[in-house]
């Protein structure tokens, strides 16, 4: 392999800018431009949902009307190209019935998205040979492509197999009759015969079991999910499989507070005086009293159970601070945030939608960045937070653990609220302190947080797999 490009083709549900949703979109947005340009040839597929702007994009029709045979039916699909907005990264959009719905996650013709995503993993292997493109390793991510490692085995394909675990608690488990879709049934393989003795087909165990290497996004989560209280009923799974963890990477020239349009006032590390007037600004815009002396606390997060937001209640909110959150998600904790607010005005600001502008504004106005996750496989927020010299408290799980030390943030071990208060009290402390305060934030606005490091981890872990 020393003198020949390796070839990945990467599988995907999203991928930015043209399909995102959360974590996922960036990974696969930003990780095949930079191992591009470390020699790779690496291309993307993702399938053509309605919401994708084939015109902003500009996709082209390369492949039309080729017939997939899926379940004993003939199912038609047409087949997109387009590059990366300034790269060379090849994507393909695969067009059928199932991807027709302006929202990514949502299901055609009465059909659940694992049905959806089978199909597209089996019609992406079937269209390789017509486009003449021969990947060495096809890398699958999360619940959506896990079955690609399976097909390749009982269709006797030769590409290796590398499948990320992005988030454990999203495992797309089925009845065994889902398997038709990809001309499977339980007796095509020997895990899938094991796994359908309870009933159901779990296409993440397989993915997790078939893949030639399987990784997760941060090294405390890959030993995270050795264990009862994160394994999701999958432990066992991934403890005969030792998961590797690479930690995600951002992207620095998107978060960047000093060519960031969307804030303010711009500032760099040199600069750090200007991201009082960011706080200003934010405090006006909320309606909070403007006070450079009251710590401002920022949250950018979906509301649900993994992101703890159960434990920001009346006793939290008595701390000398104000709470600003952004996010939409399950009911119960949009309720419970709009009732804080309506109770306490000035301590807390719920802003249960989402807009890219006010968390951008979130970022480079907080004095400090909460993420009180139950767990959290990587988390981009507390990266995007330090880029912007928002100090990080977090808790002391996957990701987090892995990217925020004593030197750029706080953390705690123990999920309750008493926790959260008592190292949030002492972040209120620290910020008391200028002159440290300050030295806090240069040291979170330093750290590379670039896809460079991971991205030539992952070409180590290709090379050593080619290699095997």
């Amino acid at each position: 392999m020393q003198n020949k490009k390796i070839k990945i083709l990467m599988a995907a549900a999203e991928a930015a800018p043209f399909a995102k949703v959360g974590g996922l979109g960036d990974v696969v947005g930003s990780l095949p431009l930079v191992l591009e340009k470390l020699g790779v040839d690496v291309r993307v597929i993702l399938p053509l949902y309605g919401a994708i702007d084939k015109e902003k994009f500009k996709l082209k029709k390369i492949l039309e009307n080729v017939e997939i045979i899926s379940a004993g039916k003939p199912e038609k699909i047409n087949l997109w190209q387009a590059k990366f907005p300034g790269s060379k990264v090849i994507i393909y959009f695969l067009e059928s019935k199932y991807f027709q719905a302006k929202e990514i996650y949502k299901p055609e013709e009465n059909n659940d998205s694992s049905q959806s995503f089978l199909f597209f993993s089996l019609a992406a292997l079937k269209i390789l040979p017509l486009i003449k493109y021969q990947p060495d390793i096809i890398h699958c991510h999360d619940f959506h492509t896990a079955l690609i490692p399976s097909l390749l085995k009982v269709q006797g394909l030769s590409s290796k197999t590398v499948y990320t675990i992005h988030n454990l608690y999203y495992q797309g488990s089925n009845d065994p009759l889902i398997l038709k879709i990809a001309n499977l049934d339980p007796d095509s393989l020997a895990s899938l015969k094991r796994d359908a003795q309870d009933g159901d087909i779990n296409f993440m165990a397989q993915g997790i079991i078939n893949a030639d290497i399987v990784t997760t996004v941060s090294k405390t989560y890959a030993k995270e999910i050795n264990t009862v209280e994160y394994g999701v009923g999958l432990e066992k799974v991934i403890s005969a499989r030792k998961a590797c963890g690479i930690v995600n990477g951002l992207d620095t020239k998107l978060f960047n507070p000093a060519t960031d349009k969307l804030i303010a006032k711009k500032y760099s590390v040199k600069s750090l005086k200007s991201k009082q007037e960011n706080k200003a600004a934010l405090q006006k815009t909320l309606g909070f009293e403007i006070n450079k002396d009251i710590p401002l606390i920022g949250m950018v997060t979906r509301l649900t159970e993994q992101k703890g937001i159960d434990l920001i209640d009346e006793k939290f909110l008595e701390l000398p601070c104000q709470l600003v959150i952004l996010g939409t998600g399950e009911k119960v904790y949009e309720e419970q945030l709009s009732s804080l607010e309506k109770k306490y005005p000035d301590k807390i600001k719920a802003k249960i939608f989402f807009d890219l502008r006010l968390a951008q504004q979130i970022y480079a106005g907080s004095d400090m960045f909460l993420m009180p996750s139950r767990f959290e496989p990587c988390g981009l927020g507390q990266m995007i937070a330090m880029r912007y010299g928002a100090v990080p408290i977090v808790r002391a799980t996957g990701g987090l653990a892995d990217t925020v030390n004593n030197k750029v943030g706080f953390k705690f071990k123990e999920f309750s609220t008493d926790a959260l208060i008592k190292i949030t009290k002492t972040a209120i402390k620290a910020f008391e302190d200028k002159k440290k305060w300050r030295e806090l934030q240069r040291n979170c606005m330093q750290q590379d947080f670039s896809w460079d490091k991971s991205a030539k981890e992952y070409l180590r872990l290709y090379k050593k797999l080619l290699s095997l």
